[in-house]
Protein backbone atom coordinates (compact mmCIF):
# COMPACT_ATOMS: atom_id res chain seq x y z
CA UNK A 1 0.00 0.00 0.00
CA UNK A 2 1.42 3.40 -0.93
CA UNK A 3 1.18 6.51 1.17
CA UNK A 4 -1.55 7.80 -1.15
CA UNK A 5 -3.79 4.86 -0.28
CA UNK A 6 -3.54 5.58 3.42
CA UNK A 7 -5.64 8.05 5.33
CA UNK A 8 -4.62 10.28 8.26
CA UNK A 9 -1.98 8.81 10.57
CA UNK A 10 -1.38 5.96 8.13
CA UNK A 11 -4.77 4.27 8.70
CA UNK A 12 -6.30 2.47 5.79
CA UNK A 13 -9.16 4.49 4.41
CA UNK A 14 -12.68 3.28 5.04
CA UNK A 15 -11.78 0.79 7.75
CA UNK A 16 -13.55 1.80 10.92
CA UNK A 17 -14.50 5.20 9.55
CA UNK A 18 -18.15 4.93 10.66
CA UNK A 19 -17.11 4.10 14.23
CA UNK A 20 -14.55 6.92 14.28
CA UNK A 21 -17.20 9.37 13.09
CA UNK A 22 -19.67 8.20 15.76
CA UNK A 23 -16.99 8.28 18.45
CA UNK A 24 -16.00 11.81 17.47
CA UNK A 25 -19.65 12.88 17.45
CA UNK A 26 -20.17 11.55 20.98
CA UNK A 27 -17.23 13.55 22.27
CA UNK A 28 -17.90 16.76 20.35
CA UNK A 29 -21.69 16.81 20.76
CA UNK A 30 -21.32 16.27 24.51
CA UNK A 31 -18.56 18.86 24.94
CA UNK A 32 -19.74 21.56 22.51
CA UNK A 33 -23.31 20.75 21.68
CA UNK A 34 -24.84 19.61 18.42
CA UNK A 35 -25.34 23.02 16.83
CA UNK A 36 -21.81 24.22 17.62
CA UNK A 37 -20.19 21.17 16.05
CA UNK A 38 -19.68 21.37 12.31
CA UNK A 39 -19.05 18.58 9.86
CA UNK A 40 -15.56 19.89 9.09
CA UNK A 41 -14.66 19.62 12.76
CA UNK A 42 -16.23 16.16 13.06
CA UNK A 43 -14.34 14.93 10.02
CA UNK A 44 -11.07 16.28 11.37
CA UNK A 45 -11.63 14.65 14.77
CA UNK A 46 -12.62 11.35 13.14
CA UNK A 47 -9.75 11.59 10.68
CA UNK A 48 -11.97 11.06 7.65
CA UNK A 49 -12.76 13.11 4.58
CA UNK A 50 -16.14 14.76 4.18
CA UNK A 51 -16.76 12.41 1.28
CA UNK A 52 -16.24 9.42 3.59
CA UNK A 53 -18.52 10.94 6.22
CA UNK A 54 -21.28 11.43 3.66
CA UNK A 55 -20.85 7.86 2.44
CA UNK A 56 -21.76 6.69 5.93
CA UNK A 57 -24.35 9.34 6.83
CA UNK A 58 -26.65 11.24 4.47
CA UNK A 59 -25.99 14.40 6.45
CA UNK A 60 -25.56 15.79 9.93
CA UNK A 61 -29.23 15.10 10.75
CA UNK A 62 -28.71 11.40 10.04
CA UNK A 63 -25.51 11.40 12.13
CA UNK A 64 -27.22 13.07 15.10
CA UNK A 65 -30.06 10.52 15.01
CA UNK A 66 -27.58 7.63 14.92
CA UNK A 67 -25.59 9.22 17.75
CA UNK A 68 -28.74 9.17 19.90
CA UNK A 69 -29.71 5.62 18.92
CA UNK A 70 -26.45 4.39 20.40
CA UNK A 71 -27.35 5.53 23.91
CA UNK A 72 -28.88 2.91 26.14
CA UNK A 73 -31.00 1.18 23.49
CA UNK A 74 -32.43 -1.24 26.05
CA UNK A 75 -33.59 1.46 28.49
CA UNK A 76 -31.19 1.14 31.42
CA UNK A 77 -30.79 -2.64 31.54
CA UNK A 78 -28.30 -2.22 34.41
CA UNK A 79 -31.27 -1.05 36.49
CA UNK A 80 -34.45 -2.55 35.08
CA UNK A 81 -33.13 -6.02 34.26
CA UNK A 82 -31.65 -6.67 37.69
CA UNK A 83 -33.10 -9.79 39.25
CA UNK A 84 -31.46 -9.20 42.63
CA UNK A 85 -33.75 -6.22 43.33
CA UNK A 86 -37.46 -6.01 43.93
CA UNK A 87 -39.45 -3.82 41.51
CA UNK A 88 -39.62 -1.09 44.16
CA UNK A 89 -35.85 -1.23 44.60
CA UNK A 90 -35.38 -1.03 40.82
CA UNK A 91 -37.44 2.18 40.74
CA UNK A 92 -35.13 3.71 43.34
CA UNK A 93 -32.01 2.34 41.60
CA UNK A 94 -32.85 4.46 38.55
CA UNK A 95 -31.86 7.45 40.70
CA UNK A 96 -28.46 5.96 41.53
CA UNK A 97 -27.21 6.08 37.94
CA UNK A 98 -25.04 9.15 37.78
CA UNK A 99 -24.77 10.57 34.29
CA UNK A 100 -24.25 13.95 32.65
CA UNK A 101 -27.15 15.76 31.03
CA UNK A 102 -29.22 13.26 29.16
CA UNK A 103 -28.19 13.44 25.50
CA UNK A 104 -31.86 13.17 24.50
CA UNK A 105 -32.74 16.30 26.46
CA UNK A 106 -29.74 18.12 25.03
CA UNK A 107 -30.71 17.18 21.46
CA UNK A 108 -34.34 18.21 21.98
CA UNK A 109 -33.24 21.58 23.36
CA UNK A 110 -30.81 22.25 20.50
CA UNK A 111 -32.95 21.03 17.62
CA UNK A 112 -36.10 23.05 17.11
CA UNK A 113 -37.76 21.05 14.33
CA UNK A 114 -40.13 18.51 15.96
CA UNK A 115 -39.92 16.35 12.80
CA UNK A 116 -36.12 16.14 12.90
CA UNK A 117 -35.03 12.47 13.17
CA UNK A 118 -33.06 13.21 16.36
CA UNK A 119 -36.10 14.82 18.01
CA UNK A 120 -38.20 11.80 17.05
CA UNK A 121 -35.54 9.49 18.49
CA UNK A 122 -35.46 11.53 21.73
CA UNK A 123 -39.25 11.48 21.97
CA UNK A 124 -39.40 7.71 21.42
CA UNK A 125 -36.72 7.09 24.03
CA UNK A 126 -38.36 9.30 26.64
CA UNK A 127 -41.74 7.62 26.10
CA UNK A 128 -40.14 4.17 26.34
CA UNK A 129 -38.29 5.19 29.49
CA UNK A 130 -41.49 6.38 31.19
CA UNK A 131 -43.23 3.17 30.06
CA UNK A 132 -40.41 1.09 31.57
CA UNK A 133 -40.79 2.98 34.85
CA UNK A 134 -44.58 2.48 34.73
CA UNK A 135 -44.21 -1.26 34.07
CA UNK A 136 -41.83 -1.57 37.01
CA UNK A 137 -44.26 0.43 39.16
CA UNK A 138 -47.03 -1.99 38.11
CA UNK A 139 -44.83 -4.92 39.13
CA UNK A 140 -44.26 -3.21 42.48
CA UNK A 141 -48.02 -2.90 43.04
CA UNK A 142 -48.56 0.81 42.42
CA UNK A 143 -52.20 1.89 42.46
CA UNK A 144 -51.63 4.04 39.35
CA UNK A 145 -48.42 2.81 37.70
CA UNK A 146 -48.72 5.08 34.66
CA UNK A 147 -48.88 8.17 36.83
CA UNK A 148 -45.96 7.05 39.00
CA UNK A 149 -43.89 6.24 35.90
CA UNK A 150 -44.50 9.71 34.47
CA UNK A 151 -43.72 11.38 37.81
CA UNK A 152 -40.43 9.51 38.16
CA UNK A 153 -39.45 10.19 34.54
CA UNK A 154 -40.13 13.90 35.02
CA UNK A 155 -38.14 13.90 38.25
CA UNK A 156 -35.15 12.20 36.60
CA UNK A 157 -35.23 14.56 33.62
CA UNK A 158 -35.47 17.57 35.90
CA UNK A 159 -32.57 16.35 38.04
CA UNK A 160 -30.47 15.78 34.93
CA UNK A 161 -31.13 19.29 33.63
CA UNK A 162 -30.61 20.89 37.05
CA UNK A 163 -27.32 19.04 37.49
CA UNK A 164 -26.12 20.49 34.18
CA UNK A 165 -27.26 24.05 34.91
CA UNK A 166 -25.91 24.21 38.47
CA UNK A 167 -22.88 21.98 37.85
CA UNK A 168 -23.69 20.08 41.02
CA UNK A 169 -25.08 16.64 41.76
CA UNK A 170 -28.86 16.69 42.27
CA UNK A 171 -29.69 12.97 42.04
CA UNK A 172 -29.56 12.39 45.84
CA UNK A 173 -32.28 15.02 46.33
CA UNK A 174 -34.29 13.56 43.44
CA UNK A 175 -33.90 10.07 44.96
CA UNK A 176 -35.31 11.31 48.27
CA UNK A 177 -38.32 12.81 46.47
CA UNK A 178 -38.73 9.59 44.47
CA UNK A 179 -38.82 7.55 47.69
CA UNK A 180 -41.73 9.69 48.93
CA UNK A 181 -43.59 9.34 45.63
CA UNK A 182 -43.02 5.58 45.60
CA UNK A 183 -44.09 5.19 49.26
CA UNK A 184 -47.28 7.13 48.54
CA UNK A 185 -48.07 5.17 45.36
CA UNK A 186 -47.21 1.64 46.48
CA UNK A 187 -48.97 0.20 49.50
CA UNK A 188 -46.75 -1.27 52.19
CA UNK A 189 -46.53 -5.10 52.04
CA UNK A 190 -48.82 -5.45 55.09
CA UNK A 191 -51.55 -3.35 53.38
CA UNK A 192 -51.72 -5.53 50.25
Amino acid sequence: MTELEKGPQGRRRGRGARERILSASQQLFRDQGINCTGMDQLCAAAQVSKRTAYQHFTGKDDLVAEYLRRFDPDIMPAVFDRTDLTPRERLLAAFEVSAPLCPFIAAAVEIRDPQHPARQCARDYKKAFAARLAETARQAGAANPGQLGEQLALLLDGASARTRVLNTETLPTAAAIAAVLIDNAIPAPSQR
